[in-house]
């Protein structure tokens, strides 16, 4: 996400190669369909745990990189 002039999150993918089959989601191992980028790195995740930790990470995050959508 880029930061506005108010400091609200913009979500954006432009700049991010897309999420590949080999990329795995931290927390359990399922394949990540969301990319978080935090100063401190990034943490990519299965859907289930990209939207379990959405609340927490989205006000902090640089980037969120959502591809949930090739799930359907």
């Amino acid at each position: 996400m880029e930061q506005t002039e108010d400091t609200t999150p913009v979500e954006t993918t432009e700049e991010l190669k897309p999420l590949t089959a080999a990329d795995r989601c931290d927390v359990c191992g399922a394949q990540a369909f969301i990319r978080v980028v935090l100063a401190s790195g990034d943490l990519v995740f299965c859907g289930h745990h990209g939207t379990a930790n959405k609340d927490k990470l989205k006000p902090i995050a640089i980037t969120w990189q959502d591809e949930t959508d090739k799930l359907n």
